[in-house]
């Protein structure tokens, strides 16, 4: 019997695939996925990336097949501004993005002219905009995607540094707070709950699965969907980060 389930394995036809994902939480799921593919005839490639330019890049240009590591509002923004003709197939993980100590250990120390760092791309930057309005240091217009120019109220004086998000963790010790998303702090090996002040879990920019508009009824991608979004998965995620990355699917 054991000889014929070789057999059998053997025998199925293996599909390969290259997924883009950034350092941290995305390679260490893509990881497990990649075990449950093998044994289905899939074989996943992951494609690593340091920054969150270049993983649409590559999939639009088609040196990759699929990519986990942004929202919805990113892939909107370089839909929009880029041309890509890519597609979201469904929904992966929540990294919470969260307030962290620099200088100063707890926002009741904030002072005056106090500096705080936030990405420095367009949707990571109002979400981070908003993550300060909602812990009542700034007031904003009531934009879907605000920018610096949209605070109306600093009553602190605030100085808002944009910083590429993956060098943030590195900025710490060079400014009062920052606000990052989780997987660059598990990357640079911090603890997500030092976060003085982190999203709920109902936020919106949950990561998503995206893939060339073209190709998002190809057979082995509705597979990789299938097996991200099995029990199997989701148990191993929360088992892995303890609350620190949250399935949402």
């Amino acid at each position: 019997m054991k000889f014929l389930c070789l057999l059998i394995l053997l025998c199925l036809p293996v599909t390969a695939i290259k997924v883009g994902v950034t350092a941290g939480p995305h390679i260490a799921i893509l990881t497990e996925v990649q075990k449950a593919a093998k044994k289905q005839g899939l074989d996943i490639e992951i494609v690593e990336f340091n920054d969150f330019i270049m993983p649409n890049a590559a999939l639009d240009q088609g040196d990759i097949d699929a990519n986990i590591y942004q929202h919805a509002a990113f892939l909107k923004d370089h839909v929009q501004t880029r041309g890509y003709q890519l597609t979201a197939m469904g929904t992966t993980i929540l990294l919470p993005l969260g307030l962290y100590p620099g200088k100063l250990k707890s926002l009741k120390d904030c002072k005056p002219g106090a500096t705080i760092a936030i990405p420095n791309d367009p949707t990571n930057g109002g979400r981070a905009l908003k993550l300060l309005a909602k812990a009542g240091l700034l007031t904003l217009k009531d934009l879907e995607n605000p920018s610096v120019l949209d605070i109306t109220e600093n009553p602190q004086g605030l100085k808002i540094k944009e910083v590429e998000a993956p060098q943030i963790p590195r900025v710490l010790g060079d400014v009062d707070f920052a606000i990052t998303n989780t997987d660059w702090i598990l990357a640079a090996g911090l603890d997500p709950k030092m976060a003085l002040f982190q999203e709920s879990k109902d936020s919106p920019y949950a990561n998503i699965l995206v893939v060339r508009t073209q190709d998002q009824t190809k057979g082995e991608l509705l597979q990789l969907k299938a097996l991200y979004q099995s029990a199997a998965t989701r148990k191993f995620i929360l088992k892995e980060f303890k609350g620190a990355v949250l399935p949402v699917f």
